[in-house]
């Protein structure tokens, strides 16, 4: 089945004469003829009632005028694609984050290299932690955005930091500490803690959350998939948590206090080479350029 053959079957079953669908074709009525035959073959049923005297669609035929339309106009649509000026000047970009707040972070460096780059296309993917990697090694990744990673984890790639990222103390409003200005790490022991599950916390995440648990016993220990479940267990007052500040919304159910003594996390781009990519060189500039955190 091709495109040509539901042209001519579009056309007899819009005139219900073949000679007219071949004028308006453009070929002859023979060659009309053949490609409704070669369809009704493939397909196995009849498709028009043919008489000497006039052209009918049969039930079959009906039944198949609605596929025709929608795959002749799927093909136009796709060639119409590239028939505009900008079609041989898109410039791609496939970027990976292992957690959506990570991706939400990049709505305004996205709105700064659209100003720079206008036919760029991203194709952003959350991944989990432990492909994300192996992808940007393969080249399925242009770029990583996440915490920069410990020295013992090898990663074959070059690695720019754009942002400092404090780490707060989340709790809800009913919570002592949530009238504090600031606290110290110290000050946060003794309480239930809401954690990131081990295998999903990112390093300077994890390296907290060790020091924190301690000898806690598990009955005052929590454990999530996401920093949005953390943040709901934190609102229903399960207990608190440690996470990097722009993990946590800015809603007045949930309180973020800085942690005085704790340093900041390095936040940036991890990418295998910069020679010959242009996108990825402009994509890091705006990201240094937006992010203040």
């Amino acid at each position: 089945m091709n495109t040509f053959q539901l042209s001519c079957f579009l056309a007899v079953a819009e005139y219900l004469n073949f000679g007219k669908a071949a004028q308006q074709l453009h070929v002859t009525h023979p060659a009309v003829s053949q490609q409704i035959r070669s369809l009704e073959k493939e397909l196995n049923v009849k498709l028009f009632r043919r008489t000497t005297r006039s052209v009918r669609l049969t039930e079959e035929g009906k039944m198949f005028l609605r596929d025709a339309e929608q795959i002749v106009s799927i093909s136009e649509r796709a060639k119409k694609r590239f028939d505009g000026p900008m079609s041989g000047n898109v410039e791609t970009l496939d970027l990976g984050c292992y957690s959506f707040p990570c991706m939400f972070l990049l709505v305004d460096v996205l709105k700064r290299l659209r100003a720079v780059r206008p036919n760029m296309h991203h194709r952003i993917q959350v991944i989990p932690f432990h492909h994300i990697y192996q992808m940007l090694e393969e080249g399925d990744l242009d770029a990583v955005i996440g915490f920069r990673e410990p020295e013992n984890i090898k990663i074959l790639a070059l690695y720019k930091e754009i942002a400092q990222v404090p780490m707060v103390c989340v709790c809800s409003p009913r919570n002592e500490l949530s009238v504090q200005q600031e606290v110290t790490f110290d000050r946060l022991g003794g309480q239930s803690l809401v954690l990131f599950a081990p295998a999903r916390a990112a390093h300077p995440v994890a390296q907290l959350q060790g020091q924190l648990i301690g000898d806690m016993p598990p009955s005052g220990l929590y454990f999530c998939e996401s920093a949005e479940a953390i943040t709901v267990l934190v609102m229903a007052d399960y207990g608190i948590s440690v996470l990097p500040s722009f993990l946590v919304p800015d809603i007045p159910t949930v309180c973020k206090i800085p942690i005085r003594d704790v340093e900041k996390a390095s936040f940036g781009i991890y990418y295998k080479s910069l020679q010959g990519n242009q996108e990825l060189k402009s994509f890091i500039q705006c990201a240094k350029e937006s992010f203040i955190i």
